[in-house]
């Protein structure tokens, strides 16, 4: 079968499946709903109509409840009364759409990986216990986590933190600020251990912050200029361990028995990877290790399950006062085979699913949705919030003389923006859903919905050569003397010479990167573009990227935000992984010895491979408009910044190629599980890309509970 009809064939498959899954998108975007209970602990039989969260920090209730497992102990004298383990002053559930529930139950969970001890990170995304300040309102709005309060200075130098009083590690021993001060102290500034400086502990200028506590409950945070957006970067992650951002505390009176300075038997290689601190200081791994989360690890057996138990002291609390989590329980079998998982989830054998992060996506709904009476899965779409779909984007700093600079003309890169049929791709892989793009941050950033001008800068970058138009195209190829000389309906070089663009992916990848890059492949070859898909060996494709050997990477999306600045790698290259893999290493060795290194050496030979950008050219010059970003303390002042460095990527992009943005995420709960929000409950539609912003950690899955806890027991 020829290439053409490969594709020909494929397209009719996923256009068939497409016409299918659009009646079932529509089938599973809402549900029925009544408004939320008031009070008590009677929930209603259906969902809340209820949007978005309070950002202001609702009142401590008149009193607590407790689950019945944890009245027992209270009763029997082997657990503290909870008023004695909760803080002065619990976190209070800020969602609009929570109503009281019932206690007790577990959860049936999937997990993809428990090998060698080693614990796949989307477990712990369930859990935002350990994270100082939280994300609200997807992303857009900032409140309390372990942090009750915080403050900083005019010029947002110097910033301190108060910590709520009387929280407590799951073991039951007092936290207090000592076990951040053992973070940063005996791992971050200890060269020994492979922790280091996170982003938020760092000023504008890039130097390290210093960390001091007052006392129990307060870390100051001192910078040697401007550090504004340290409050939306304690808000990143889920933090606590190993995977899912910086651990930002340890639990200092357990973890100081694997350090060599209160402990001297500990051996010479207890800071490796996989060593002793890191196998015993993990709360996901080892039973023991405590934890601030909701649940708390109690057992695990390699390969088969992964069982949470509910942590007692855990200090977030519903308004009417239930202490959290309502489930007692959650158990994660492991299947690492993704179609087994998929079997599993049809066959009724399982509570919750995140689909992100099991590979269960939009050509997955159809079959979900008729598998609904065996299943007993509710299908619950929310929005990702990617500004691409799935992405591609040439190497800027190609090790081709001659293809680097013609990838470097705006006119190459937009000629094949605009030879891509979206429409098709719109149609085929995300069945009518989100919205074509010629690639932008999230559209759920906000700087795209502060003003009218915020919403226009979005709209021009999304359609700056987002229209199809091969006749166009055509004609930007012809006049970059991209013509094809020998008549074989191929273009060359303008030197003559053959021109072939190598579509390079990890063989790994999904199939939706796969067949866009179909697409792309018979879309440019329409224009008289040779592209040609290229596997790559996964173990070994990220290294050959940074070192500039490769011509595309199409297997990404992008998906990061709250806003431009708190991630923005994808708005400005400061590092080796996206579109200017030399120029970003570049970027990182500034105002470092390796600056002045290697100069006399081919760019591509020295360690790291990295390479100057062209004075005033456009990577220079979103350097100069960034560094101006991370001092502003003014927030709109720094939209504005960000708008500037839009602007250069309308006009000089685009360095990356999106094709659909803001297709839906995928989430399956069985029928009667409670709180889990819907869409239509979530400000922006929900959120669920970015790691950044932890899915579905955001939405406090400690508030589910069940309406028949009896039935759902271990």
């Amino acid at each position: 079968m020829t290439e053409k009809a490969m594709l020909h064939r494929r397209t009719f498959l996923y256009g068939t499946a497409a016409a299918a899954g659009a009646v079932m998108l529509g089938a599973c975007s809402s549900t029925g709903s009544t408004p939320a209970a008031e009070g008590g602990n009677t929930p209603s039989a259906s969902s809340s109509t209820a949007k978005g969260s309070e950002t202001k920090p609702l009142p401590k209730p008149a009193k607590f409840q407790e689950a019945p497992m944890l009245a027992e102990q209270v009763q029997a004298g082997t657990l503290d009364p909870i008023e004695k383990r909760l803080p002065e002053n619990p976190f209070v559930i800020p969602h609009k759409w929570v109503k009281p529930g019932k206690f007790g139950g577990n959860l049936l969970m999937i997990s993809p990986t428990a090998t060698g001890g080693a614990i796949d990170a989307s477990n712990k995304e369930y859990m935002y216990g350990h994270t100082l300040l939280r994300w609200l309102n997807d992303g857009l709005a900032i409140g309390s986590g372990m942090v009750e309060s915080w403050e900083h200075n005019d010029d947002a130098s110097e910033w301190t933190l108060h910590f709520r009083k009387g929280l407590r590690w799951s073991d039951g021993h007092p936290w207090s600020t000592e076990d951040i001060m053992f973070w940063w102290n005996d791992l971050v500034l200890n060269e020994d251990h492979t922790d280091t400086p996170p982003d938020e502990c760092k000023s504008g200028k890039g130097t390290v912050a210093t960390l001091t506590a007052p006392d129990d409950v307060t870390i100051v945070m001192k910078f040697d200029a401007p550090a504004p957006l340290t409050a939306d970067r304690l808000a990143m992650w889920v933090k606590g361990t190993i995977g899912n951002g910086p651990k930002w505390m340890v639990p200092a009176h357990f973890a100081k028995q694997f350090h060599p300075k209160y402990t001297k038997s500990v051996p010479k290689n207890w800071a490796s990877a996989g060593g002793l601190f890191e196998l015993k200081v993990d709360f996901s791994r080892n039973p023991e290790c405590p934890t601030m989360t909701g649940w708390r690890l109690k057992a695990l057996k390699e390969g088969q399950t992964i069982s949470w138990e509910r942590n007692p002291y855990y200090y977030c609390v519903m308004p009417n006062g239930d202490q959290l989590p309502y489930v007692d329980s959650l158990t994660m079998s492991v299947v690492q085979d993704k179609q087994v998982g998929k079997l599993q989830m049809q066959q009724g054998k399982l509570d919750y699913v995140h689909g992100a992060f099991f590979g269960v996506d939009l050509p997955d709904i159809s079959t979900m949705k008729q598998a609904e009476k065996t299943s007993n899965l509710d299908v619950i779409l929310w929005d990702g919030g990617s500004g691409t779909g799935s992405v591609f984007f040439l190497n800027y700093d190609h090790p081709d003389p001659k293809f680097r600079k013609l990838i470097r003309e705006p006119k190459f890169r937009k000629a094949l923006s605009m030879a891509t049929n979206r429409g098709e791709i719109q149609k085929a892989i995300y069945f009518n859903t989100g919205e074509k793009t010629t690639g932008t941050l999230s559209p759920k950033a906000k700087e795209y919905i502060v003003d009218d001008e915020g919403k226009k800068t979005y709209q021009d970058w999304r359609d700056a050569a987002v229209k199809y138009d091969p006749d166009a195209a055509k004609k930007l190829l012809d006049e970059l003397g991209v013509v094809d000389k020998d008549g074989d309906g191929l273009r060359e070089f303008p030197d003559g010479s053959k021109l072939m663009i190598s579509l390079d992916y990890p063989a790994n990848a999904v199939d939706e990167h796969k067949q866009k890059n179909a697409y792309l492949e018979r879309d440019w070859k329409a224009v008289g573009i040779n592209a040609r898909q290229n596997p790559v060996a996964p173990e070994g494709e990220l290294d050959q990227w940074k070192a500039g050997k490769l011509t595309s990477r199409t297997a990404w999306e992008v998906g990061d935000g709250p806003n431009h600045l708190v991630y923005p790698q994808w708005l400005v290259p400061i590092e080796p992984e996206r579109y200017c893999p030399l120029e970003g290493q570049w970027y990182n060795v500034r105002g470092t010895p390796d600056e002045k290194r290697q100069l006399d050496v081919d760019p591509f030979k020295r360690t790291p491979p990295r390479m100057e950008p062209e004075k005033g050219g456009p990577i220079e010059q979103l350097w100069t408009i960034y560094d101006q970003t991370k001092v502003e303390p003014d927030e709109m002042k720094r939209t504005r910044l960000v708008w500037d460095m839009i602007k250069i990527h309308i006009e000089h992009g685009p360095f990356f190629q999106g094709s659909v943005a803001n297709t839906p995420r995928v989430v399956l709960a069985r029928k009667g599980l409670q709180n889990v929000p819907r869409k239509e409950n979530l400000t922006q539609g929900g959120f669920a890309n970015p790691w950044i912003h932890p899915t579905p950690a955001v939405y406090d899955p400690e508030t589910f509970f069940w309406d028949n806890p009896d039935e759902h027991t271990v």
